[in-house]
């Protein structure tokens, strides 16, 4: 499947039950919002259940308000074995105004795919066709292999603790 096939866009207007007195609207709300794009994507990608394992480099970008437009805009851009990467924009519109939509929020969510019986389980190869594909992929890929290294040495870590004598 190819980047641009696993497009998915989610919008809706934000309520006062979803904001705090103030109007501005709780940053877990709009995380939920990108959260169920990132599933849909990689639902769509995988054709069978995902579940959220990550999000890395969430990063909020201008507020939002009762009343607002709220559009993700969520695609894969990284596919290893079992696991998907999904990049998740976040835009916003005052829609008493006329202005054009404004990034809000962006993040990196990983999903993983799940057979029926809950465990992982195989996705087919992302075709990137387009140097900017190519440079998210890559992206995508050093941050897969970062936070396994980190997962390893933590894993290391707490292994060379447990063996270590203990200090009296």
């Amino acid at each position: 499947m190819k980047v641009e096939d696993t497009k998915t866009v989610t919008g809706s207007v934000m309520m006062p039950s979803q904001a705090n007195p103030n109007g501005n609207v709780f940053g877990g709300e709009i995380m939920k919002m990108m959260d169920s794009a990132a599933y849909a994507c990689s639902l769509r990608y995988a054709h069978s259940n995902v579940v959220t394992a990550r999000v890395d480099e969430l990063e909020f970008h201008k507020p939002i308000f009762i009343g607002d437009l709220v559009t993700c805009t969520a695609k894969v851009v990284f596919v290893g074995h079992t696991s998907m990467e999904v990049f998740v924009n976040v835009e916003v519109q005052d829609m008493e105004r006329e202005d054009k939509p404004e990034r809000a929020l962006t993040a990196y969510f990983t999903m993983v795919a799940l057979d029926r019986n809950g465990r992982p389980h195989t996705v087919q190869p992302l075709e990137v066709v387009t140097n900017e594909e190519k440079e998210e992929f890559d992206a995508g890929r050093r941050r897969y292999e970062a936070h396994k290294a980190a997962k390893r040495a933590a894993v290391a870590k707490k292994a060379e603790s447990k063996s270590a004598p203990a200090k009296k």
